[in-house]
């Protein structure tokens, strides 16, 4: 049990670390502006040329600048960030949704480029190349033996639109190698995960981040749900740090009946921006329910107290982060940039969610653990609300400011205090390892059957559950697995169907393990059942 306990806040570190660092960035798009000038500045220019000039050893003065900028940042808030050159290309292309390249989900196995899954009409899809193929050789540099850093490898993978590359393939599967040559292109890279029906008339959409395509993404994704016959929503922003404050305001403004507040901010000077839903709004009359946990952040918040505040819609899970304030992005000329926190947001009742913090960057972003120490992530008492910042919804509902959006509907972490690390490792990157490694030497056994008999092949054996034990023995994980075996066999299930039917599938599956799903399905049986005893 000891073991458990300091291994959930590490796994949890895992996925804090990429969704809070997408929501530091930009939340209003990019803006030029020059450095402020003034002696300051010349005392700092003055510092390092004199040092880049006259310092007794060699001194690499781009660092220095690098750790005097960070130094600066760190003194206003959690949220205000540099981002260094060699960073801001990842960057750059997650907010826009996009990349160039072959269009491949792979990882280093053995000391080689395996294929998990080509991504759908990508250039590597038309080409042919299929899951558990070895990429060799990219043109004539061998990837193969090297142990190369994945920025190694993308540098060699990706290019410019259009321009040819020759991929060397090792086929396992019919022991053969040989080349292909594609053209690289535009990858999408989606922040709408999923869009599947829970129910004959219930919809789900998982939006992992906002970035400039995701309205666009959640849009078509409502559209061809309704098509379905949705008539109510579940809109899943757990673990999504945020992006575009703007893309969050035009999801809101889908669900919003005409000129409803959605958010208001509010900059040093004391300018405010109000921003309205519009006419234009596509799903303002059935049931939405907006999923939360203690990572969802900024732009998610904007989102979920635009549905709370205007009574629109129910939040379900656990107090999401607290991130209420707005960066812009200035570039530095050199290829890296700051973003900078330039307002607050205030939700449509007039709340601030923003936590404190007064006791510093490293404080702030290890609140996980203090929540989980605290019991917060397993009942709803223990949830600390200030009563000083009460504020009421349209519909006279109180709600609370100053740390997060309190869910209506409270859902605590899957399992007992102390077996919460199972279902966090069933949901990371290692389950998919694992089955990616079970199929490398099994692939030609699934051919041909459907998701619902890959199942049955996976629930059916204690096969793969004990190769799953001995793996995560192997890679240094100690957990009791026992107890949860038919919940593990179950993941262990959806992942296969993941890989070797489709992403959609693997939603419809996993969905059903799902304690927020439940908790709002368990409603709305009960809803029914006291209107038909009502009638």
């Amino acid at each position: 049990m000891k073991k458990n306990k300091i291994l959930l806040p590490f796994i949890f570190s895992l996925f804090l670390a990429a969704g809070l660092l997408l929501g530091s960035f930009l939340n209003f798009p990019t803006e030029r502006r020059g450095m402020i000038s003034g002696s300051n500045k010349s005392k700092l220019n003055k510092l390092i040329d004199f040092i880049e000039s006259e310092y007794v050893d060699e001194v690499d003065t781009d660092s220095i600048v690098d750790l005097t900028v960070n130094s600066i940042l760190e003194k206003l808030d959690p949220h205000s960030v540099y981002i260094a050159k060699n960073e801001m290309e990842e960057v750059a292309q997650s907010m826009k949704g996009d990349f160039v390249g072959i269009g491949v989900n792979f990882y280093m196995y053995k000391d080689s480029v395996a294929v998990i899954k080509p991504i759908p009409g990508g250039p590597s899809d038309k080409a042919g190349i299929k899951p558990g193929d070895r990429i060799l050789f990219a043109d004539n540099y061998q990837l193969y033996g090297k142990k190369l850093p994945n920025d190694s490898l993308f540098s060699k993978l990706k290019g410019k639109e259009g321009s040819k590359i020759t991929l060397t393939i090792y086929r396992k599967s019919e022991n053969k190698k040989f080349k292909v040559n594609l053209r690289r292109d535009v990858v999408p890279i989606k922040s709408v995960d999923a869009a599947v029906m829970v129910t004959n008339t219930l919809g789900f959409i998982k939006i992992n981040r906002f970035a400039e395509t995701t309205y666009d993404e959640f849009h078509k994704a409502l559209t061809e749900l309704k098509q379905q016959g949705m008539k109510e929503l579940i809109i899943d922003v757990r673990d999504n740090g945020g992006g575009y404050l703007e893309k969050a305001v035009d999801i809101a403004d889908d669900l919003l009946k005409d000129d409803k507040l959605i958010v208001k901010t509010v900059n040093k000077k004391g300018r405010e921006d109000i921003t309205y839903a519009t006419d234009k709004g596509s799903f303002e009359e059935g049931r939405v329910y907006i999923l939360i946990n203690e990572n969802s952040a900024s732009a998610s918040e904007i989102l979920a107290g635009a549905v709370q505040d205007n009574d629109r819609g129910t939040i379900v899970g656990r107090r999401s982060f607290g991130k209420g304030l707005v960066q812009r992005e200035m570039p530095l000329g050199d290829g890296s940039a700051v973003r900078l926190t330039v307002a607050r947001y205030y939700t449509p009742s007039g709340r601030s969610i923003q936590r404190s913090y007064a006791n510093g960057g490293e404080a702030y972003f290890n609140e996980f653990q203090k929540r989980y120490e605290s019991g917060e992530l397993y009942a709803a008492d223990s949830i600390k609300v200030a009563d000083t910042l009460k504020f009421k919804t349209v519909g006279g509902r109180v709600v609370y400011g100053g740390g997060g959006i309190v869910p209506d509907v409270f859902v605590p972490l899957e399992g007992k205090h102390g077996d919460e690390a199972i279902t966090l490792v069933m949901q990371s990157g290692v389950v998919s390892y694992f089955v990616f490694e079970q199929l490398d030497g099994k692939r030609k056994s699934f051919e041909g059957l459907s998701a619902e008999k890959i199942a049955d092949k996976i629930t059916g054996t204690d096969e793969y559950y004990n190769a799953f034990a001995y793996y995560l023995a192997n890679n240094g994980l100690s957990l009791h697995l026992a107890k949860h075996k038919d919940k593990i066999k179950r993941y262990l299930a959806a992942e296969f169907v993941r890989q070797l039917v489709n992403e959609k599938k693997y939603y419809q599956m996993i969905l059903k393990e799902d304690n927020m799903v439940n908790a709002i399905l368990n409603s709305n049986n009960k809803n029914k059942k006291n209107e038909n005893t009502s009638k």
